[in-house]
């Protein structure tokens, strides 16, 4: 399982880039794209400019397992949405670190971030999950 140390991790298994707090990119983790198996379809119920609530869900991603709802880890407004994945909702499994970022956000309260695990934690909290 592959969690990159400069991103910070929540409890529903999504990641935040807060290198760039102006417009901090979201996604999926790599432990989350690979409990769901291949990923068939994503449906991004935001656009840019819209304002986010921390957990609130802006997302539903569908694979051949299971729907599953995506949550903000933050609070913030929308800057960008990834229009790819449309498209290409593969790019969640295929390269969820990077490609398979669904949006960028600009963080409203950078407290928000503090919240969130660091990627020993979040790899503690997954290995605890499954019962490691």
């Amino acid at each position: 399982m592959d969690t990159p140390a400069t991103l910070r991790y929540s409890k529903e298994h999504e990641w935040i880039n807060a290198e760039q707090p102006s417009e901090a990119a979201v996604g999926i983790t790599d432990y989350a794209q690979s409990h769901l198996g291949d990923v068939v379809y994503l449906d991004l119920q935001v656009k840019a400019g819209d304002e986010l609530a921390k957990e609130q869900t802006f997302a539903t991603v569908e694979s051949v397992k299971a729907v599953s709802e995506i949550y903000a880890p933050v609070s913030g407004k929308v800057v960008a949405v990834n229009t790819a994945l449309a498209d290409k909702p593969e790019l969640l499994n295929s390269d969820p670190y990077g490609e398979g970022w669904l949006v960028k956000i600009e963080v409203a309260n950078p407290g928000d971030l503090e919240s969130l695990m660091d990627s020993g934690a979040y790899a503690a909290f997954v290995a605890d999950e499954k019962g490691d």
